[in-house]
């Protein structure tokens, strides 16, 4: 076996346990069609600085036939709400939800500001470093970052219905808080909604060279193993990198029977 096969095999065993069946099975285990075709791709990270990647992005995924894509959308990166600071950003998020992509609220600032408890503090810093914005926020804190991120889209004209915790890092203030606010919020392994569903998200990574070196492993793996909903997220740094942008184009050339959706039409 070459070390590309092995280490993809490696990739299917880490990953397996958290693709086994849950929701949308009949009695008899077999799962609906309705579930075996749908395929959710998020954009993260989407604000001013990233606009032109993210038009390209998006452009992108439709000449792979995705034509539903929920936009990640930070309300106010470095604090500075995203209509004011970019017109350009707020009017093509409108002509995309016009076209039927949904927007998702995506944190506030998407930066950590306050350190997480101590045990916690690694898997945190694993999951996103300095963009677990959440992870040192207790509950007023939390409740008043979700409700200043609301009122950056008023007034906007976008329908926000979702929300997606920057780098999954959610505590249990901020779960409570998004239960009342929201019709729907996604963990790495669950979307959350009228009823939970689980499905892992098939993430790349960036930040480290073995996240680099072992995530276009795992999407491709995992996008084998997801008999039910297939939830993919990008992010406009995946697109520096050329074995990314290759697995990623795999996963959708293998998904393309499956109908493209938004969280939004899920619940």
């Amino acid at each position: 076996m070459n070390p590309a096969t092995a280490a993809d095999s490696v990739a299917r065993d880490l990953i397996s346990a958290a693709f086994a069946p849950a929701d949308d099975v009949t009695a008899q285990g077999q799962v609906t069609c309705d579930a075996a075709t749908r395929l959710v791709v998020a954009l993260h990270d989407v604000e001013p600085a990233t606009l032109r990647r993210c038009i390209e992005i998006r452009d992108w995924l439709r000449d792979f036939g995705v034509d539903r894509v929920t936009l990640l959308v930070i309300p106010a990166p470095r604090l500075h709400p995203f209509p004011a600071r970019s017109p350009e950003l707020a009017y093509w998020l409108l002509d995309r939800q016009d076209a039927g992509d949904a927007i998702a609220q995506h944190g506030l600032h998407h930066r950590q500001t306050r350190p997480g408890p101590l045990l916690a503090r690694p898997v945190r810093r694993w999951q996103g470093g300095a963009a677990a914005e959440y992870a040192g926020l207790g509950a007023e804190a939390a409740a008043e970052s979700v409700a200043a991120g609301r009122r950056v889209f008023e007034g906007t004209g976008l329908h926000v219905r979702g929300f997606v915790a920057p780098a999954y890092a959610y505590t249990g203030a901020l779960r409570a808080v998004l239960g009342e606010r929201f019709d729907w919020w996604a963990t790495l392994l669950t979307l959350h909604a009228s009823a939970a569903t689980r499905s892992p998200a098939l993430c790349l990574g960036t930040s480290s060279p073995l996240k680099r070196a072992v995530s276009p492993l795992v999407v491709r793996a995992g996008a084998t193993l997801s008999p039910q909903l297939l939830r993919l997220d990008l992010h406009p740094a995946d697109f520096d990198h050329p074995r990314h942008v290759a697995a990623v184009e795999r996963v959708l050339e293998r998904a393309r029977d499956r109908v493209a959706v938004t969280y939004d039409d899920l619940c």
